[in-house]
């Protein structure tokens, strides 16, 4: 490592270094990004050295433990350094880099867990170190002072996961990430903000270590026996292939479960083989949006399709991944600066960076707070067959859309991008009943052969209707009556014959063993009725409790009406019961008084027989 390798001794030249890991079974000088990134690589050769009428030169170094790319010439060289997973090799590559190679600025790597070990190193030596992280935590933005987030922070995918989540109203989901990554810590705050806002939650948060391997297929088991049928996947990319063959092989894969992949996985499915993308039917994922600026660079992109096409026949996908166009971008930053300092290293580079304002390969690259701004669009893919398609589009503020034009259409709902081949068509819950219940109150099955139809009915059921109109979301289910003991229908919820069951079941702890129980519907245990002691001190006045104000006031219209009635029918013949109106009033309170408080109901002799009928109905 300490070798002294072609170009780091040239007067007068620049080195920028950039580091990539190499993962076992996916290196990146094999897979397509590597490839890419190669191609890029011997492009920018031409780009900073050959365009300007310099010799470029190129010599291709490797190491036992890196692979070291060199492109020197008079004034640029661009060496790319390329590591193994050994975390400890990123710090020992950093500091050859900065120590032998002389470097001015460093590039990479692609995750936050490299990139933090390299910070350090480069702090302590004054060189920009330009991360390629889809997400750099705010700490460490203070403590390194010269850590760029040199690519678009990737926090904003999180809104549009929730959105589809809302639209196939997947309420209860799974998280799958990789651990040993600290900002995943801010990507989970994003995504459980998201999801209250859409009235969703994370059901389970599963942490996968970096180099796990047979404790995966345990996860998933953990995950499936805990009932979890939709899954967000937060992994690497190699990672991520590893997760979708074992979930393949245990059947997880199939209908009824939902998969949803970030970006740092669906930006490279256009890499993938015919038989990875086998193991990944249905799946919808959020990509990295790459903004179609081919008549800007209309001559690197053919420059670059005739290389790439040309040395990777194989290969049937011939442009610029997201990430090489990124590290591409993030070479032209430091080259640019360079020029404009006269190849100044240190802090009056990093203040020349940080002053950078163009339209890369990626999209526009202009620094605030050392950042990038975050990416506000995304693609939205669906796997089918053995390709992907990509359906539309999301962008932050408006919603989604089949394209990006002026005049195109935005919507909230998913449903804008049309038809989704997804296997999230969560299958109806099969709800058991049982058929000779107990108590009829609770649960009545009723057949009617002659129309092929069976009705349930009773508390447990109606409960049921009442709590599922509770939810926020469409539940589909069918009953199915069941015979057999209470213990069997217990156990066919355990063996996922049925998804539950409704009815008068009985909470006991051998059942318990097989399955949940809601709540029950009375309490248990014993339970003592005992006379309530009156506090009222002065019971004579008891009487009068329950006649209210109304009820007094009613028995005395009461009352006065029914000595008005008498007085109506009688005053014609009595004499006495005319006369002037204070006179007749004082009769008509007499006469209501009388009828009321006549223990005979002989007052006085009635003259009409209308007024003894209404007597009899007064009493």
């Amino acid at each position: 490592m300490g070798q002294k390798l072609f170009g780091g001794g040239d007067k007068g030249s620049s080195l920028v270094g950039s580091i990539y890991h190499r993962s076992k079974g996916h290196s990146i000088l094999t897979n397509s990004l590597g490839k890419e990134w190669i191609g890029l690589a011997e492009l920018a050769k031409g780009e900073y050295g050959v365009n300007k009428g310099t010799k470029a030169l190129f010599n291709q170094y490797f190491q036992s433990n890196y692979i070291l790319l060199l492109y020197g010439e008079e004034f640029w060289t661009i060496a790319n350094l390329i590591l193994n997973k050994l975390r400890g090799m990123y710090c020992l590559a950093a500091r050859d880099l900065i120590d032998n190679q002389k470097v001015q600025a460093i590039i990479g790597p692609q995750t936050w867990a490299e990139t933090s070990l390299v910070a350090e190193v480069c702090s302590q030596k004054s060189i920009p170190l330009l991360s390629l992280a889809d997400t750099t935590p705010e700490w460490a933005m203070k403590k390194w002072q010269f850590l760029l987030q040199s690519s678009p922070s990737q926090i904003m995918q999180m809104k549009a996961i929730a959105e589809i989540v809302k639209f196939w109203q997947l309420y209860d989901f799974s998280m799958i990430y990789e651990d040993g990554d600290s900002s995943s810590t801010e990507v989970l705050s994003q995504l459980s903000g998201a999801l209250t806002e859409v009235g969703s939650k994370l059901k389970h948060v599963l942490a996968i270590p970096p180099l796990v391997s047979s404790a995966l297929s345990q996860q998933l088991e953990m995950l499936r026996k805990g009932h979890c049928t939709v899954f967000l996947v937060h992994l690497s990319f190699p990672l991520t292939l590893h997760l979708f063959e074992t979930a393949k092989r245990m059947n997880m894969m199939g209908e009824g479960n939902v998969w949803i992949t970030t970006g740092t996985f669906t930006s490279l499915v256009h890499s993938l083989n015919a038989s990875s993308i086998s193991n990944m039917q249905g799946i919808i994922g959020v990509k990295s949006y790459m903004p179609n600026l081919w008549y800007q660079h209309v001559n690197f992109y053919r420059r670059f399709r005739r290389k790439f096409c040309s040395e990777n026949f194989e290969e049937f996908h011939c442009e610029p991944g997201i990430f090489a166009a990124q590290a591409y971008d993030a070479a032209w930053i430091v080259v640019q600066a360079l020029r404009e300092t006269n190849q100044q290293q240190g802090q009056l580079l990093l203040d020349k960076i940080l002053q950078s304002n163009f339209t890369g390969l990626s999209g526009k690259i202009l620094f605030t707070d050392r950042k990038l701004p975050p990416a506000h669009i995304y693609q939205i893919i669906n796997v089918i067959g053995m390709s992907y398609k990509e359906i539309g589009f999301w962008s932050d503020g408006h919603g989604f859309s089949k394209s990006l034009d002026p005049n195109a259409s935005y919507n909230s709902s998913v449903r804008e991008l049309g038809k989704v081949v997804n296997p999230t068509c969560v299958l109806r819950l099969r709800i058991a009943v049982p058929a000779a219940s107990s108590y009829k109150q609770y649960v009545t099955v009723i057949e009617d052969p002659s129309e092929n139809v069976t009705s349930f009915k009773g508390f447990s059921i109606d409960l049921f209707h009442e709590t599922v109109k509770m939810l926020p979301y469409h539940l589909e289910y069918d009953y199915f009556p069941v015979n057999g003991t209470y213990n069997d229908l217990v156990k066919q919820v355990y063996s996922k014959k049925y998804d539950a069951v409704v009815g008068d079941v009985s909470i006991v702890s051998t059942r318990y063993e097989y399955a949940s129980f809601t709540q029950p519907y009375t309490d248990t245990g014993l339970v003592m009725i005992v006379p309530v002691k009156s506090k009222t001190t002065n019971r004579a006045w008891l009487f009068l409790k329950p006649f209210t104000k109304l009820m007094w006031i009613l028995i005395l219209v009461i009352i006065f009406y029914n000595g008005f009635v008498l007085w109506m029918i009688e005053r014609n013949h009595r004499p006495e019961l005319k006369g002037p109106i204070l006179h007749q009033t004082s009769n008509i309170l007499w006469l209501a008084c009388c009828s009321m408080f006549s223990l005979s109901g002989n007052f006085f002799l009635l003259c009409s027989s209308i007024v003894s009928i209404s007597k009899i109905v007064y009493d």
